[in-house]
C-alpha cells in the first residue's frame, strides 16, 4: 500500500473516516510520513484497526470446541431510559448476550467437566474477552467459559448469577463529605473500593475437578482491589462489580 504523504495542514477531524460498519478483519493503514519521511531519524510503523471477523456466507454453523462457547452479542442501548437518542460515541459496547452454540467442554485429571451454561442462556462475559465474529447478519463472540462472568436470570444485573469462582458485589456509596464535614465535588469524590457481596459462584475447579468454596458468602463487606473486574449500573442506579474471589483482599466487620 503507498503511503500518504501528508501535513499537519492537510488534516482535520472532520474529514476523518469512520471506521463504524466496517466488514474487513483488519484494516491496515499505511505509516503518516512526513515530508521529509521522517522524525528526528525515526519512521513510523503501520497502524492496524481491529474489526469483527467476517465469517463467509457459505459457511452456515460455528461448532466451538472444548471449552469455548459461541454468544450472540446483545445489540447496544441507542437511547437512555428516558427515550434520549444516543449518539454513537456514547453508545455503550455491549457486554452481554445469548449463548447459541457450547464445545464438548473440558477434562480435568480422568474427570470431564460439565459446562456452567447452555445453549440458550442469557450472560455477561469479560469486556475484552473473546474473539468477535461476524455471522449470519449478527455480531457474535468466540469465547473461553471462563471469560463468562455469570448467568441473567431477569434484565437486572442485580439478579446475575455468578459463575465459578466469581463474586458479584455491591459497591458502596461514596463518600459525600470529607472527615472535616466539607462537601466533596463529584470529581473528588474517591472511587470506593468496599461494598456487599450479593451472590458468589460455586467456586475454582481443583486438580480433580471438584467445586473448593469460596472464602466470602453472600452478605459479608468485603475490600476488593479497586481496578479489578468488570462494573455494572443496576436500574435502581446502584453500581455493581463482578470479580474473582481472589480480588478481594478482605472481609470487614
Amino acid at each position: 500500500m503507498a503511503a500518504a504523504q501528508l501535513t499537519s495542514a492537510s488534516v482535520s477531524s472532520r474529514g476523518l473516516p469512520c471506521f463504524e460498519g466496517l466488514r474487513s478483519s483488519s484494516i491496515k493503514i499505511a505509516a503518516f510520513v512526513p515530508l521529509n519521511k521522517c522524525l528526528n531519524g525515526r519512521s513510523f510503523s503501520p497502524l492496524v484497526v481491529k474489526a469483527a471477523t467476517v465469517v463467509a456466507p457459505k459457511y452456515t454453523s460455528i461448532k466451538p470446541l472444548a471449552d469455548r462457547v459461541l454468544v450472540k452479542i446483545k445489540e447496544p442501548e441507542e437511547k437512555t431510559t428516558g427515550g434520549i437518542l444516543l449518539p454513537t460515541t456514547a453508545v455503550t459496547k455491549p457486554q452481554a448476550g445469548e449463548v447459541v452454540a457450547v464445545g464438548e467442554g473440558k477434562t480435568i485429571g480422568k474427570n470431564k467437566i460439565d459446562f456452567s451454561v447452555e445453549t440458550g442462556a442469557q450472560v455477561v462475559y469479560s469486556k475484552y474477552a473473546g474473539t468477535e465474529l461476524e455471522f449470519n447478519g449478527s455480531n457474535h463472540l468466540l469465547l473461553k467459559e471462563d471469560d463468562i462472568v455469570g448467568i441473567l436470570e431477569t434484565d437486572d444485573i442485580k439478579d446475575l448469577k455468578p459463575l465459578n469462582e466469581r463474586v458479584l458485589i455491591k459497591i458502596a456509596e461514596a463518600e459525600q463529605k470529607t472527615a472535616g464535614g466539607l462537601l466533596l465535588t463529584e470529581a473528588s469524590k474517591e472511587k470506593p473500593s468496599v461494598g456487599t457481596v450479593i451472590a458468589v459462584g460455586p467456586g475454582p475447579l481443583d486438580e480433580e475437578g471438584k467445586r473448593k468454596p469460596l472464602s466470602v458468602s453472600a452478605g459479608n463487606t468485603v475490600m476488593f482491589s479497586k481496578y479489578a473486574g468488570n462494573e455494572f449500573k443496576g436500574k435502581d442506579g446502584s453500581e455493581y462489580i463482578a470479580l474473582r474471589a481472589s480480588d478481594v483482599m478482605a472481609v470487614l466487620s
